[in-house]
């Protein structure tokens, strides 16, 4: 498939053009849904204290709340490829807002476990974001287009840090009681989520040159059944497997961070409720402008030094962020310790935005598969830094074993190599566009 009209420029404020449109719609999915699906952990010192959690069991809630999205986002990078991201984002979007709505009816452990592992279907999110913007964007702009829309999009794990909380006050202001405050709170993200996908049917398509049933109908796109086929020969190569694992590093770390820092921060500086939200959610925040500049970076480095430049700076932010976070994990003092995950959390987004900023180009007729395994190993990263949290290890010698990990993890990035026939064909897909031989996107009707 080769798409004439993928973008080769950035306009925020574009809202007419397919790529633009698509672009602000993900992120703002994404977004939503992560608001979704983190809505619970600023309201965990109210849950915990409800239904009487041990922690152990928050332990497994933290594992429950990513270990579903491995499988889902694996899968979600499959359907992308045979139905496309439109169809794909709104199914997702409008089931995965059932279960965040209705989380209240949770009474126990058992049943709160089991709400939780169905929220984690919406991480999936991530995978579909990345496959649009992917699809869009050239290759001279699409790592910063790929980093800017999950960047924006992983805000929403900021946000709703400090956020929930308010709309959990909220009620209580309004005469609720804690079982009644933190279970309305949840309805507001599930009730936009199923608003946006509803909106993203309307507004998007699937590619500039139109969705995939259009473009099969024409002979422009290969048969669903190919789909198959691209998925087997993503699992066969080794670059997927490498950043499979990079990616558990960067972006799991930064899922782990999301669960435990509230309570991290009550627990060993004690925090009230509200405080603890907002220092979590300064980690957040960070994605408004990290994420963005990993995947900016990167295009810099692609133009200095090809698709190898892009690895380089991959295996640098990896090997910094585990640095970074040994040294948050050693901090007793509250100032030292939010500065600390500050740098943290800057070369944890920066390595989420360097990683997709490569993974475009390991294999193209395979792009939702290689999206969706990359984007499992965030998950599986998560699942399994959750262990050494539910334990009887204290949380500060789990970030530090963590921190040493990663660093060592950074080494991978050595196996995610380019042929010579990659990089050429990388610079002439980027040059032809940029002297308009491709039509880019915008200069004609969508």
């Amino acid at each position: 498939m080769t798409l004439k009209n993928k973008a080769t420029s950035i306009r925020l404020a574009d809202f007419s053009s397919a790529p633009m449109r698509a672009f602000h719609m993900s992120w703002f999915a994404f977004f939503i849904c992560f608001f979704g699906w983190f809505g619970l952990a600023p309201l965990m010192p109210v849950i915990r204290q409800e239904l009487h959690l041990t922690k152990a069991q928050i332990g497994n809630l933290t594992i429950a709340s990513v270990l579903i999205t491995v499988v889902v986002r694996a899968l979600i990078g499959f359907l992308c490829d045979r139905i496309g991201p439109r169809r794909a984002y709104t199914w997702l979007l409008i089931l995965g807002s059932l279960p965040v709505m209705s989380v209240g009816l949770a009474h126990d452990y058992q049943t709160f476990l089991l709400f939780r592992l169905a929220i984690g279907a919406i991480g999936a999110s991530f995978v579909i974001t990345q496959y649009h913007t992917s699809v869009m964007f050239a290759p001279n702009i699409v790592g910063t287009a790929n980093a800017a829309a999950a960047g924006w999009g992983n805000l929403g794990g900021g946000v709703t840090q400090m956020v929930m909380p308010l709309f959990f006050a909220g009620f209580l202001s309004l005469g609720a009681d804690q079982w009644w405050g933190w279970r309305m709170a949840m309805v507001i993200p599930g009730v936009v989520m199923l608003l946006t996908g509803i909106a993203y049917y309307f507004v998007t398509q699937d590619t500039a040159d139109g969705d995939f049933a259009a473009l099969r109908a024409r002979g422009e796109m290969t048969g669903k059944s190919s789909a198959s086929g691209a998925f087997a020969a993503a699992c066969r190569d080794p670059r997927v497997w490498a950043l499979f694992v990079i990616y558990g590093a960067c972006f799991g770390m930064e899922l782990t961070i999301d669960n435990i820092a509230a309570l991290y921060f009550t627990d060993n500086f004690h925090l009230g409720l509200t405080a603890a939200g907002l220092v979590a959610g300064s980690f957040g925040m960070m994605n408004i402008f990290a994420r963005a500049l990993g995947g900016i970076v990167s295009d810099r480095c692609h133009k200095s030094w090809g698709l190898r430049g892009r690895v380089l700076l991959l295996g640098g932010t990896i090997f910094c962020e585990g640095l970074a976070l040994m040294l948050f994990s050693q901090m007793r003092w509250l100032p030292l310790a939010v500065g600390t995950m500050m740098l943290t959390g800057l070369f944890i987004k920066m390595s989420n935005g360097a990683t997709y900023s490569v993974v475009p180009f390991v294999n193209r007729k395979a792009l939702g598969a290689v999206s969706g395994i990359v984007g499992a190993g965030g998950n599986v990263g998560s699942v399994l830094a959750g262990f050494l949290f539910k334990g009887s290890m204290p949380w500060t010698q789990a970030l530090l074993v963590l921190g040493a990990t990663i660093s060592v993890i950074s080494l991978f990035s050595v196996a995610v190599r380019f042929s010579d026939a990659e990089e050429r064909s990388a610079e002439h897909e980027i040059a032809t566009r940029l002297s308009g031989e491709m039509i880019p996107a915008g200069a004609m009707g969508d």
